[in-house]
């Protein structure tokens, strides 16, 4: 089930940046879309991006604040888009989907962690919602623009992934509710999509990849109190990083998925998921947290979400094929 989880020696790790990533990789004429690409390790990835000639779309839920953060990157432009509400979703992709272009690159990078019990669309459970199902949505509702150019579409899971697999049997947790528990299974919602969408897209040259893109502080943390991150040993009480060695800069965090977007590395493969610039072993129970679960890699899972998901959200780029 895992065989195909195994490195490849890239050359690159842990330390190394999106910039490095792209050293020698010329991007002109391509056109990248970038959830979540105005913040946190999204800015970065939009950055680097656009520093290698590609023309980035960063579709954001407040458009004002996205525009802000953009000035000075040059090649950008923003749209309007809320992952929580698939009326968005759908408007978002008819507005782009009118002009006619192709994308080289989607990078599923926005996403809400831990936060407190929330429900959107038909009382479904926010974390799963937002980072899956809208972006299942909005990929599959881009598939015209996606299929012709044999696009790359990255999906940033996490190591979070570890702490659950798919509820089957409660994914909305309506026996009670873990914001920790809630945002694994959405990290591995994120993966086994990516395992899916590579199945059915591989024949038309669009290959999917998932990743953990290492633990980087960022506007992610929002909603957790600072005492929650002081237990957790992230920080010190004034709010300064404890250990610095713990974390990746931004520059770093944003490099694996800039990585799985670009790399001749990956050229014929997909349906992975990878970490530190490369692909990454399965994960050793009782060991470090590190790799990727068999429940996020599993293709029956995976086909069995997409099921799930196609009905949830209306929405299936392959329904008559």
């Amino acid at each position: 089930m895992t065989s195909s989880q195994q490195p490849i020696g890239s050359g690159f790790g842990a330390s190394t940046t999106a910039a490095e990533v792209l050293d020698g990789i010329d991007l002109t004429g391509t056109t990248a879309l970038v959830t979540g690409g105005y913040s946190g390790i999204g800015i970065e990835t939009t950055r680097a991006l656009a520093g290698a000639g590609a023309h980035v779309i960063v579709p954001a839920r407040r458009p004002g604040s996205a525009r802000e953060a953009l000035q000075g990157i040059d090649g950008t432009e923003v749209d309007e888009l809320d992952l929580g509400d698939l009326d968005s979703v759908a408007a978002f992709a008819e507005r782009l989907l009118a002009t006619g272009r192709t994308l080289d690159v989607v990078i599923d990078s926005a996403g809400i962690m831990a936060t407190p019990e929330t429900r959107v669309g038909s009382g479904w459970e926010a974390q799963f919602a937002t980072n899956h199902l809208g972006h299942f949505a909005l990929i599959n509702r881009l598939w015209p623009a996606i299929e012709p150019g044999g696009a790359r579409v990255v999906s940033v899971s996490s190591t979070g992934h570890l702490r659950s697999g798919i509820r089957w049997d409660d994914i909305d947790f309506a026996g009670g509710y873990d914001k920790w528990d809630a945002y694994g299974q959405a990290k591995t919602a994120n993966a086994l999509f990516a395992v899916h969408l590579d199945a059915l897209g591989r024949e038309s040259g669009v290959r999917a990849f998932s990743l953990h893109p290492g633990g980087i502080l960022t506007p992610l943390q929002r909603h957790l109190p600072l005492e929650e991150q002081v237990a957790m040993g992230w920080v010190n009480p004034d709010g300064s990083l404890k250990d610095p060695s713990l974390f990746k800069t931004p520059e770093q965090g944003a490099a694996t998925q800039v990585w799985a977007a670009t790399s001749p590395q990956l050229d014929g493969m997909g349906g992975v998921y990878l970490e530190d610039c490369d692909i990454a072993e399965p994960n050793v129970p009782d060991g470090p947290r590190r790799g990727v679960a068999p429940h996020a890699t599993d293709p029956e899972q995976a086909a069995r979400l997409w099921t799930l998901s196609a009905e949830r959200t209306g929405v299936d780029a392959f329904a008559q094929r």
